[in-house]
């Protein structure tokens, strides 16, 4: 006898109801899982992947509906599952990691409470040791000092760390499948090799079983046993993991293949044949300095160390100050892309933000265009001469969009602040910007909620270089796209850097990314550098022993002959 499936969906349609009528956004899916099996859903954004998943979970927006197939759980008819017994298995036997972390987590909430909140609904602790269950929870997922993060919000944690905490809430409960939709999106790779082994370890453990949704091939073939390959709501392609990268069947997954980022190969060996011309890079040849950055040092009090009762709490003794970025030094030519590299909580993003001038340093000096930009206060800088030189994307594409804007207002708010286009005018340049960061301009007039995660970084992206900057601060750029797109991007990116001579600080935890895009590198480790040089010295001979762990750490694929 054929043993029942963990998860058994058939011919699943979705449907979505639009001004412009019904939209089917997953068509005829067929996805099983056995239990203790991992299986990877991989694809573009907007393939149908994450749909596929909030489907299983019954999660769908009002707009959103099953309208054909089935969804049987252990033989249970999910559709026919009243809302009250779709409470009981969310969290308990079904639990997901939503790929916007910070969305997923309670921002008036610590993270600990959190946590016992899960524990405690679904009777998975008594009361004298939630405390104790939520603190294991989070050292699980290897997040240091878990007892001094119990007590934090998510806005005092990192993406990285954000998402790590929203990871111990999809385990506290040991679910029997766990639904990981990108779930290792902001974390450095050495986060990302010890989170998806730590998933692995429980799966064989507890006979937990996985569906990985990513748009990280590597990450598929390195801890996949099955490989379902999604186009435009369609699955074209199902296979065990290393065939399926080996000896990939469809002109789609192939297309996959050939642009994610590995060793040996160039920018434009990530594009398929003829889908735009070479990238003109030259080498950098100027000696000016655009930015110049010295002994910078940026510091945070830590808890319980500020108000009445601090020598109470800290025994009389004021705690010293955590420091975030220690006695930091680089420059960046005009024309020079520079790559900052680390992992979660290394300062990487601090530094970007100080540059940015959107945080004040603690100490130490920023000089940008010959001027020393640091002694204008970030309250201030808004509205300086050289705000329009300088812009940034950011990590988060979701929370750094305004959503009541759309995507072309989005893209047109450096341009309203700065420029003096209007009406048509306005209009026509959005949709150029819009065109050269690969998105379809019919989707300038949909709001953040109405995109996909790619989609929302493309918008990002092109409201960055809408002012033609001096300096754009890359803050994991291409960290919510897949790999085709990210390819076109990352290509965009050199070509304007050729073209316009822009400089970037590239910040990201991808080091093959890094070495596609960037002329020097620079290793971050608890907010000090480590290591830097020319790409190709850090990287193909890392010199520090953390260097050689993050280059380590790193997932890819078979090489596909």
């Amino acid at each position: 006898m054929t043993a029942i499936p963990l998860l058994d969906v058939k011919d699943l349609t979705v449907e979505f109801a639009t001004r412009r009528g019904n939209v089917q956004a997953v068509k005829k899916v067929d996805v099983t899982i056995a239990k203790g099996e991992t299986v990877g859903i991989v694809g573009e954004s907007g393939s149908g992947k994450s749909v596929t998943s909030y489907a299983v979970m019954r999660i769908l927006d009002r707009a959103g509906k099953i309208a054909a197939g089935s969804v049987a759980f252990t033989g249970l008819d999910l559709r026919a599952a009243s809302e009250a017994e779709m409470r009981d298995l969310r969290g308990r036997e079904i639990s997901m990691i939503f790929q916007n972390p910070r969305a997923a987590l309670n921002p008036i909430r610590t993270v600990g409470k959190q946590i016992e909140d899960v524990l405690r609904q679904h009777a998975q602790a008594g009361s004298h040791e939630l405390r104790e269950k939520a603190i294991e929870a989070l050292t699980q997922v290897r997040i240091a000092r878990p007892e001094e993060r119990y007590n934090a919000y998510p806005f005092e944690l990192s993406g990285g760390m954000c998402q790590r905490v929203v990871i111990a809430l999809a385990l506290a409960c040991r679910p029997q499948l766990l639904i990981a939709d990108e779930p290792t999106t902001g974390l450095d790779v050495t986060t990302q090799k010890a989170v998806m082994d730590l998933v692995v370890e429980l799966t064989k453990a507890r006979g937990m079983s996985t569906i990985l949704i990513t748009h990280d091939l590597g990450l598929a073939a390195a801890y996949c046993d099955r490989v379902v390959v999604m186009e435009k709501g369609c699955v074209v392609e199902t296979a065990a993991s290393r065939t399926i990268f080996t000896a990939p069947s469809h002109a789609y997954t192939r297309k996959l293949m050939r642009a994610t980022p590995r060793p040996g190969i160039t920018l434009r060996d990530l594009l398929p044949e003829d889908d735009m011309p070479p990238v003109a890079v030259t080498p950098v040849t100027a000696d000016e300095t655009l930015l110049s950055v010295e002994s910078l040092v940026k510091e945070y009090p830590r808890q319980g160390t500020t108000g009445t009762f601090a020598k109470f709490f800290n025994k009389g003794e004021p705690e010293k100050p955590f420091r975030a970025v220690d006695s930091l030094s680089f420059s960046v030519k005009r024309g020079e892309s520079l790559g900052l590299v680390g992992e979660s909580g290394c300062g990487k993003s601090t530094t970007s933000m100080m540059v940015m001038r959107l945080t004040d340093p603690t100490s130490g000096k920023i000089t940008f265009q010959g001027e020393e930009i640091s002694a204008v206060p970030a309250s201030e800088f808004a509205r300086h001469k050289l705000r329009p030189k300088i812009q940034m994307v950011f990590q988060d594409p979701t929370d750094s969009l305004n959503p009541r804007f759309t995507a072309a207002r989005a893209i047109a708010d450096p341009l309203l602040r700065f420029s003096s286009l209007k009406g048509e005018e306005l209009r026509a340049k959005c949709e150029q910007l819009a065109k050269l960061v690969g998105l379809p301009t019919e989707l300038l007039d949909r709001f953040p909620h109405q995109l996909s995660g790619g989609q929302k970084a493309r918008v990002g992206i092109a409201r960055a270089i809408a002012l033609d900057p001096a300096l754009v601060i890359l803050d994991e750029p291409t960290a919510a796209l897949d790999v085709s797109v990210q390819a076109i991007v990352l290509n965009l990116l050199a070509d304007l850097k050729a073209k316009l001579g822009m400089s970037y600080l590239f910040v990201s935890h991808d080091l093959h990314v890094v070495r596609l895009l960037c002329d020097r590198v620079i290793v971050m480790r608890t907010g000090q550098i480590v290591e830097q040089g020319t790409a190709a010295e850090v990287i193909d001979t890392p010199k520090h022993e953390y260097t050689q762990e993050l280059i380590a750490a790193i997932p890819h694929p078979p090489v596909h002959a």
